[in-house]
């Protein structure tokens, strides 16, 4: 797939690509993932039959630029200027806290046909610590593996050891570190709490599909049952047998039949 751009509200050029044919279908993707790891390549190659699929480097990562400073305002911008590039009039879809993007992004006013979100992991943060300041002192200090394992086990709430699987996969860790920096950009998209803003995404008017992994942790299941009824008409969905890497097979069905 080509690669092309478009320029974000405050300049910032955005990398995108397209697949397939039939009606637009923007995807988003999670922290620390963009067009050349993550998801979004294989899930687009499942809906391509039906839809013509666009994936972009979320800013900071990839081809894409970024300027500072970093708020959750730009990144709905960006996602703004994807569905003009598209149209103007598309479905989209987020994985993890590219959901939480793509909700506050429609919260926003951001025209969408649909959207759908898989598990956003409003999972709730510990009282009293400063996550995002101990995320930006990590990085201030050069430790960008730090960063990753603190994201993905004192916020996401991964288990302990996941830290010491990752190691034993250094072209996986030398790809996280490469956007580690974007970490705490995913941690202002969720929220200083992590917990679902439901006030907020109950000004949403577009008709939503959220959903979750049967093998998801309680947190994460109750978060999306949470999210589902704060949007005044949102469908629900559990998927058996899926955890937080959802697969593009079982999930791409999903998505056509709520599209369609």
């Amino acid at each position: 797939m080509t690669t092309r751009f478009t320029t974000s509200a405050d300049g910032t050029a955005i990398a995108f690509e397209s697949t397939g044919s039939g009606p637009a279908l923007v995807l988003v993707d999670g922290a620390m993932c963009f067009r050349e790891f993550g998801p979004a390549r294989t899930v687009a190659a499942e809906l391509a039959d039906s839809y013509t699929v666009y994936i972009y480097d979320r800013r900071g990562r990839g081809e894409s630029g970024d300027t500072a400073p970093h708020s959750v305002g730009r990144e709905v911008e960006d996602l703004a200027a994807v569905v003009e590039a598209a149209g103007g009039d598309a479905y989209v879809m987020g994985q993890s806290s590219g959901g939480a993007l793509v909700l506050e992004a429609a919260a926003s006013g951001v025209p969408m046909r649909k959207l759908a979100a898989y598990e956003s992991p409003y999972v709730g943060l510990r009282a009293g610590r400063d996550y995002q300041g101990d995320l930006e002192r990590l990085l201030a200090e050069g430790k960008r593996r730090s960063v990753i394992d603190y994201f993905m086990v004192k916020m996401v709430g991964g288990p302990w050891f996941l830290p010491l699987m990752m190691r034993m996969m250094p072209k996986v860790i030398a790809k996280l570190e490469t956007v580690a920096h974007t970490v705490p950009y995913d941690a202002r998209v969720m929220g200083e709490t992590f917990t679902v803003p439901q006030g907020r995404f109950a000004t949403i008017t577009v008709p939503s599909l959220i959903l979750a992994g049967s093998k998801g942790k309680p947190e994460m299941l109750a978060a999306q049952e949470t999210i589902a009824a704060s949007i005044p008409g949102a469908r629900h969905g559990v998927l058996a047998g899926q955890t937080h890497q959802v697969s593009e097979k079982v999930l791409a069905p999903q998505l056509k039949g709520f599209f369609a």
